[in-house]
């Protein structure tokens, strides 16, 4: 999710289960300390991408930061009271992140590969506003803000859950009209029943979207799973390794510019947005010792 959802839902969190001014800077701080990983888009995308939402997003950090707070405010809260504060607040971060698409190393350090459970945009009105909605209409109706935190919260569990229940209607659905031996389904941003697939057949992936309201599959792309040299030679640079360090269904195509040989990696399962987000760009030029990466680029 993204800063502002973090915070609104931290903010809401503490003022439904106390008044304390201590135990509301607690959440809202560690509300926002996993996302501290973001820093690292000063240095590159490519390190950015690799490491984004890794040991900050990972059950180890969710049980070990929760220390600090609870040692610097022992005194004033009591150690217990503090870490299972800041423990909350974190999970809850975690939570949120874990229903986007973008993969969370949930299980760092301990298990590095990336999960998601695909429900909700990183940008979604129907968790944002609600929250947003409390914490506005809260100050005019001071006497029944608790109740419109409380209901907010509830409106996202059950618009998580209806997601979740949408997600395998999607699929299932998929299922009876493509013949395939993957099946992947993922949210569009404001759709309820239009979900973006990904299904691949032997050494074939086809893209698209399921509609569970028209009852129908459009079909975008069919993408072909090669293993040009140009291809191998690609994967040596840094674009292209964080890429496939992200990437659940990468896709490489060649393109010839004069005696450049190019060769565009995609993330298939951003293949909707638009302008070509979530790609790698290599330029290789081609010599009797084989090829030679003369640039390359991320678009994130």
């Amino acid at each position: 999710m993204d800063p502002v959802t973090h915070t609104l839902s931290g903010f809401v969190l503490s003022k439904t289960i106390t008044k304390n001014k201590t135990i509301l800077a607690i959440i809202l701080v560690t509300s926002l300390i996993p996302d501290l990983d973001i820093l690292l888009r000063l240095h590159s995308k490519e390190l950015f991408l690799m490491y984004h939402r890794g040991i900050t997003h990972g059950i180890g950090a969710l049980f070990l930061f929760p220390l600090l707070p609870a040692i610097i405010f022992r005194r004033k809260l009591g150690f217990f009271r503090a870490y299972i504060t800041s423990f909350i607040a974190y999970a809850l971060h975690i939570f949120f992140d874990l229903t986007n698409q973008y993969g969370t190393k949930i299980l760092s350090p301990f298990d590095w590969n990336s999960y998601n459970l695909s429900l909700t945009f990183i940008i979604d009105p129907y968790v944002l506003l609600p929250l947003l909605l409390a914490v506005v209409f809260s100050i005019k109706f001071k006497k029944q803000a608790k109740f419109l935190y409380i209901f907010s919260m509830i409106f996202i569990a059950v618009y998580i859950g209806t997601k979740a229940y949408l997600k395998t209607e999607a699929k299932d659905f998929l299922k009876q009209k493509i013949e395939a031996h993957q099946y992947r389904v993922y949210p569009l941003p404001n759709d309820f029943l239009r979900w973006w697939f990904i299904a691949r057949h032997s050494d074939e992936y086809i893209t698209g979207f399921v509609d569970l309201f028209t009852k129908k599959v459009y079909f975008d792309e069919r993408y072909k799973i090669k293993n040009d040299p140009a291809i191998v030679k690609s994967k040596e640079s840094e674009s292209v390794k964080a890429l496939l360090s992200f990437a659940k269904h990468p896709v490489a195509e060649i393109k010839h510019e004069g005696d450049v040989t190019v060769v565009l990696w995609r993330e298939l399962s951003y293949g909707f947005l638009p302008d070509d987000r979530f790609t790698a760009k290599v330029w290789l030029k081609e010599s009797p010792q084989g090829y030679k990466i003369i640039n390359a680029n991320l678009r994130i």
